[in-house]
């Protein structure tokens, strides 16, 4: 059964490059992005690893951990990471789970017959502190993903967990958000935005970003 949006994420404990992981416990109190990869030494997913690592900092600021997985061995993840350092001119800074088992891979429903009876498709999950699963994603084989876009999600869930509102579209951290339909008195928007705020309509409220 695919895992939907609230659900708990399933911890597990299973081996990788950096020794055995026991999920939740790794995860502790921050966000975390679990990503799948169809197997070690492919193209994409070199790139995909490399730009990650690059993201460290990026990912410090936000209290993310990042987590990979593949279905080859950790010894077989340690070879490829020595090609991503090298290609990507970077230094593999997370863990890649080696899921020969198949286990965590079953648990997050990551292996679909019609697109490979055995290797992992490209599936990326967002996990709040609270372990649950705040976005799902999945990529075609021929797609890298944007991990930018990964980060203006956590900057939105971040935010509207904290604050009274949402995104609009192509919204990215410092542009104006949207003041929630459930908030309607006008004292409580006040207190609330005290910059104020833009009625595009009745039901279309831009306001500054309230954390900034």
């Amino acid at each position: 059964m695919s895992l939907k949006l609230g659900d708990t994420a399933p911890d597990f404990e299973q081996d990788s490059n950096e020794g055995r992981i026991k999920f939740h416990e790794w995860l502790g109190d921050k966000w975390g992005v679990l990503f799948s990869h169809p197997a070690d030494f492919t193209p994409v997913c070199t790139t995909e690893l490399g730009f990650t690592a690059k993201l460290k900092d990026e990912f410090d600021k936000r209290n993310v951990k990042a987590i990979a997985l593949s279905v080859d061995s950790a010894e077989s993840h340690v070879k490829w990471i020595g090609d991503i350092n090298t290609t990507q001119n970077t230094i593999v800074n997370f863990p890649i789970l080696a899921d020969a088992d198949r286990k965590v891979s079953d648990l997050y429903d990551l292996i679909h017959p019609n697109a490979s009876e055995t290797l992992t498709v490209r599936s990326l999950f967002v996990i709040d502190p609270n372990k649950k699963v705040r976005l799902t994603i999945t990529y075609p084989a021929s797609t890298g993903r944007n991990f930018n876009e990964i980060l203006r999600v956590i900057d939105s869930l971040q935010l509207t967990d904290s604050h009274k509102v949402a995104t609009p579209a192509n919204w990215v951290d410092g542009e104006d958000v949207v003041i929630v339909p459930s908030i309607k008195d006008e004292e409580e928007i006040k207190q609330r935005f005290p910059k104020g705020y833009k009625a595009v309509t009745p039901y279309l409220r831009l306001t500054p970003q309230p954390n900034r």
